[in-house]
This record gives structure tokens, sequence and C-alpha cells, in this order.
């Protein structure tokens, strides 16, 4: 099957599919806290995996079950109505945990610095980042909310997808760190991304009320916020000399291949909610 089909079945099966999961808002989208948790797991695996190939590192499992915590905490704050200022609590305490854990490991201390960074690192990246989608889960309209930052998310990547592939043969390489990336590419994707971000006006003006300019602004935003993140990734497997992450998602590579730009965005989609149409 051609890498062409398996994005497009990817597409159109990954995209009902995940909005699936987050239409079933039973116990405040415990299922969407289950797949979260999962998918920090999983990616924090993957990022292991990559920088073990450059640095030394502290036991795998310790390292994913500490990727865990934030999830799993994000989860049990939605699932009780808990402050998710234990977020926060957590992180600090995952950061404590490692300082104190090199202490008592360590039997020589010449690669200290790169197990304690690469392990807070990958709790950051892989287990903290995705919290901010389960912060969303207690709001009133939740459902809405993730589901168009999913669709900016991904309307953004299949549009700068789409505009490479057609458009982009000739305007490539402006980016060092993907030189396959296009001018043609990132237009598409913010074109997508304020496309999916003026459909969600349309079909829920109850939830990005206001000026059509705040949903442009948010498109533009989570575009910009979303490629970042695609190429951010990009410099971790160009700095450990592999072109995907992993095999999980056919035609994509790994499974951060296709969280990348959710992973980065998602902080900056919250504090956008918060800033403009955050519920009084």
């Amino acid at each position: 099957m051609s890498k062409v089909m398996q994005r497009l079945l990817i597409f159109f099966i990954g995209l009902p599919l995940v909005i699936g999961v987050v239409a079933v808002s039973a116990c405040n989208h415990l299922l969407l806290h289950i797949v979260i948790i999962l998918c920090s797991l999983l990616s924090a695996k993957e990022l292991y995996d990559l920088f073990a190939r450059k640095v030394v590192q502290f036991p795998k499992a310790y390292v994913l079950s500490l990727c865990c915590v934030p999830s799993v905490i994000a989860c049990v704050c939605s699932y009780f109505n808990f402050s998710f200022h234990y977020l926060e609590f957590s992180l600090l305490f995952c950061f404590l945990f490692i300082l104190a854990s090199e202490v008592f490991y360590a039997k020589t201390f010449e690669h200290s610095v790169e197990r304690i960074l690469s392990a807070f690192f990958t709790v950051l990246y892989a287990g903290y980042l995705m919290t901010y989608v389960s912060r969303i889960t207690v709001y009133s309209n939740s459902t809405k909310l993730i589901i168009s930052f999913l669709f900016m998310i991904f309307i953004c990547d299949s549009f700068a997808w789409l505009f490479g592939v057609l458009l982009g043969k000739n305007n490539r390489g402006i980016i060092k760190v993907s030189p396959n990336k296009s001018v043609a590419g990132f237009i598409g994707g913010y074109f997508g991304s304020i496309m999916a971000a003026l459909v969600s006006r349309f079909l829920w003006p109850e939830v990005f009320f206001g000026s059509v300019l705040k949903s442009v602004l948010v498109g533009i935003l989570i575009a910009t916020a979303g490629i970042i993140g695609d190429l951010v990734e990009s410099v971790i497997k160009r700095c450990v000399g592999v072109k995907d992450s992993g095999v999980i998602m056919p035609g994509r590579g790994g499974l951060l291949d296709s969280i990348d730009s959710i992973l980065f965005a998602s902080p900056i989609f919250y504090m956008l909610i918060f800033l403009l149409f955050r519920e009084l």
C-alpha cells in the first residue's frame, strides 16, 4: 500500500475514531483520559528509545512510570473534580524524585546530567503537555472544544501535506531541520487551520463567540504551534539520526510522529480558550 493511501486511511478512519472517543463524555471523559494515559506511555517509550541512541538514561520502566504520573493525576482530578493545581505538584514531584534518584542510583557520575535531563524532558514532553487537553474536560463545552482543537490540528497537517505534494516541489528547503517541508505546505497548513477554526465557530457560535477575528487568530496560532511542534520532533529525530520515532502508525511512523503537533499546541489552545472564550 502506498504512503498516500496509508495517510488517507489514517485520516478517514483515525479522525472519526478520535472524535468518537472525545464524544464519549461520561465521567468527565474517562475514556479520553485512559487514551491520554496510554498515549503518554507509548510516546514516552518512543522518546526513551530515541534518547537511548545518544545518552545514558535511568532504567526504562522507571522513566515510563514517571511519565504516566501527570496524565493519571489529570484523570483523577477530572473524575473527582479536584483542582488541576495538583498537576503542577505532580510535575514538581517527578523532577525532585528524579534528582533524588540520581543520588542513590548512580555509581559513577559522568552521565548524571544526561540521566537527569533526559528523564525530566521525557516526563515533561511525553507526560505533561498532553494534560492540557485533560484540563478542558471539566468545561461544560468540553466535547466541542476538544473536537475543534483536534480538527484544527488534523486539518492543518492534512492540508500542509496536500499543498506540499501538489505545489511544494520548487519551494522546499527553507527549514534546515526538515528540508522536505515547503512554503506551499506551510501556507496550506495555515489555510486548513483557519478554515477549521471558522467551521467550529459556525457550528458552535455559543462556544466560539465574539468577533470572527478571534477565531481567525486561534486558527493562526494553532497552525503555528502545530507546525513548530512537528519541527521540534524533527530536531530530536535528526539529532539521533532516525527518520521516524517508531513504526506503530502505518504511513506516519511512530505515535510521536502523529501527536507531536498536539503536544506542542495543546497548552497554546488551553491558554487561548482561557483568554478569549473562557466561561465566566
